[in-house]
This record gives structure tokens, sequence and C-alpha cells, in this order.
């Protein structure tokens, strides 16, 4: 028997994990928590420090190294959104879209010629990206979207429509679209009846792409911008193209996978700090003489966070650990994690304002922030429904996961 099983850290599993959480956990302390509090409270995306994420390799944390990545698996994608949540979940948001919904899909769905082309720019933060999926009239129903493309009789695409709730869509208030856009659109229709979607790579001075408007008085995660973008006869030409028409499924369901694990991980960064903050406080603020940590309700707060968010910490490493990022397979988990770690963190948010009472209130003391932004979770990435949906689907496939 291997002598060593007891010693693993499913959250540091090896040397390298280990470093790179260290790296993140001081750039974060020194850098990101600084400024989280006002560029949330102004709603502004602070472009500046994104782009020294880039400097860090953590831009294309999971590109080959080829390509002007870090080469790294799952596991470091977690450790990255979860250090930047316990700061600024906002910012990770941006981070999120940027280094997996478009750059991680790029590295493994793209030609060569576009990873050459593209990837070096998104890996180093020269240029910012986002991904394209959801419509004002359709989020998780993909196959209704209606933004379409034709092929010109010149060879060229031309697509029309808008998408809308794009983090990244709008990098400043200016209307400065991203620099590259991975865009789903429908471009026919297959032998069942179904739409037939096709991945286009749209870049800033394409003609006919621009910014309708900049989402502003969000709920949460305001330090992301959050744009509706417009296709109005844009004119893409074949080499921006990925894959072949119709073959947009492929991609999502491939990306979708880190997509949660990285969602699940952020929600994993809000419940460390609100534990963290609501037990300090538990200790510092006195009633009645005493210590509030010696009360019963408020025992009970600490005592459930700390189990939910063991419980969410082991299963977000369990499945980043069991998860490929160059194919897809680990869907039955990818949303349980994510269906389980998205409530939690609210709920150990929730709790931590009502431990530190009017404090827990106010911006100041962070929590609320956490509590506004861990919201989202719960409906970006795939709602909360579409995962039940999902598990249920494929636990009636698959009923021997139950009892492995």
């Amino acid at each position: 028997m291997d002598s060593d099983w007891q010693s693993i850290d499913l959250a540091n599993p090896t040397e390298e994990h280990a470093m790179l959480r260290k790296m993140i956990r001081s750039f974060v302390s020194e850098e990101v928590e600084p400024q989280a509090l006002e560029y949330d409270k102004f709603e502004k995306f602070n472009q500046e420090l994104f782009r020294k994420l880039g400097d860090y390799g953590l831009l294309g944390i999971s590109v080959p190294e080829d390509y002007g990545g870090s080469g790294m698996d799952a596991t470091a994608v977690a450790i990255v959104n979860e250090e930047l949540s316990y700061s600024d979940p906002g910012f990770c948001l941006a981070y999120l879209a940027h280094a997996q919904l478009m750059v991680n899909n790029l590295a493994h769905n793209g030609s060569d010629e576009q990873k050459s082309r593209i990837l070096p720019k998104v890996c180093s933060g020269e240029w910012i990206g986002c991904m394209a999926m959801s419509e004002p009239g359709y989020g998780t129903d993909v196959l209704g979207m209606q933004t379409s493309a034709e092929l010109n009789s010149d060879g060229n695409w031309v697509i029309n429509g808008r998408k809308m709730w794009i983090t990244n869509g709008s990098i400043d208030d200016e209307s400065t679209p991203a620099d590259i856009c991975w865009l789903y659109a429908r471009t026919g229709t297959d032998s069942k009846g179904r739409a037939q979607i096709t991945t286009f790579l749209v870049e800033k001075d394409m003609p006919g792409f621009s910014v309708g408007q900049k989402i502003y008085d969000k709920t949460g995660m305001r330090a992301s911008n959050t744009a509706e973008l417009v296709f109005d006869n844009c004119i893409v030409p074949p080499e921006n193209v990925v894959g072949g028409p119709g073959e947009s499924m492929i991609h999502m369901m491939r990306n979708l996978e880190i997509e949660r694990i990285g969602l699940a991980a952020m929600a994993l960064g809000i419940a460390r700090r609100s534990l963290d903050a609501m037990n300090r406080y538990a200790s510092e603020r006195e009633a009645f003489g005493n210590e509030i940590r010696n009360f019963g309700q408020i025992q009970r707060h600490i005592g459930e966070s700390w189990a939910e968010y063991r419980a969410m910490r082991s299963y977000v490493y369990d499945t980043a650990r069991n998860t490929d990022l160059s194919k897809s397979g680990n869907r039955l988990d990818t949303d349980g994690v994510k269906l389980y770690a998205t409530t939690a963190a609210k709920n150990i948010a929730d709790r931590a304002i009502q431990v530190m009472g009017g404090y827990g209130y106010v911006g100041e003391y962070v929590v609320e922030r956490l509590w506004r932004d861990s919201k989202l979770l719960e409906i970006g990435g795939g709602t909360l429904e579409s995962h039940q949906k999902n598990i249920t689907r494929d636990l009636a496939k698959m009923p021997e996961k139950i009892n492995e």
C-alpha cells in the first residue's frame, strides 16, 4: 500500500500548485485587496491590474507553453479563481471570462493558425477577451439563440444579432469592445430541425461589431464590466471560424466543465473570506460581558459555515483533479459542485452579515459585497435549475455512479 496517500492535500496536490497559491495569495494581498472596495463602488473594471495577471502567467494558466501559457491543469484554474475571489470576486469574474471562457476555449478548440496568432496576445494581457452566448431573450436555452451568420458570395461570413450579459464585452465606460470575442451564432438547421451553432472569433476592429450598452446598477460583480454586444452586418473572414460550421456544441460542452469548476472555486473563495471575517469578529465583539462566540446562535452560524466550507473545498478540488481540460466527460460533478458551492457561499456570506450585525451590512467590512457577488454564481455559467436538470438526466443514464 502507498504510505503517502494520507498526506495528499487535494487543494495543493503538488509543490507547483502550492507555489502557485502562495504567489497569488501574495499578489491578492498586495494589489487586489487595496482596490476592491473602490472599483466595486464605482462599477469600474481595473484594466491595469488585469493586464498584470499576464505578467504572472495567469491569463493563460491552462494554455500550452508553446503558445505563451503556463500549461497547467484544472486544479491550477481552481486555485487562481479561489484566491482572487477571496478578495474581489468581481475582478475574478473578468478573469474567468477571459482565461476560461475565451482563452481556454481557443487553446483546446482552435486551429494551429488561430492559436499561434491570438493566444500569445491574450496570454500576455495585450488583448482582453470575452465569450458571447446569451441573448436578450435566450440564456440557458442555447439552441434558441437568434444571432445568425450567413456565408457571403465572397467567402466571408455576415453576422447579425445581439448578445446580452457579456462579461468583458466592453472594457471601459467609452464603449470600447473586447479585443477578441468568442461568438456563438446560428448558421442553419440540422437534419433534426435543431439550430446549427457555429463559433466565430470576432476581433475589435471588424466592421459591424460594437457595444450596445454597458449594463450598470448590477446587484454584485460590479468590478467587472457587463455589456450588450451588437453585430450589424458584421463581416468575419473564414479563417476566424473555429472548427467547421455546426461544431459549437462540442466547444461548449468541453469548456462548460472548466467554467463551472472556476465558478465553484470563486464560491469557495467567497466562503473562506466570509468565514474568516465572522470568526474574527466573534472574538472581537462582546455583548452582555461575553465574547459573542460564546452564544449558541453565533456558534451555529460559525459551525455550519465551517462544515459547509470544508465540504465545498473537498468537492471543488476532487472535481478539478478528475477533470481533463482537453475533453468533456465530467458533467455530473462539474454541475454538482457548482450547484452545491454557489448556494453554500451565499449562505455563508449571509451568516457572516448576521454575525457582524450593522458592521456586516456596510461595504467597508467586505462581507456585504461578497454576499451581493455570490448571487450571480447561482445564475451565471448555468442556473441552479439547469444543474439540477443535468444531474437528474445523467443519473438516469449512469445510476451506477451513486454506488461507486
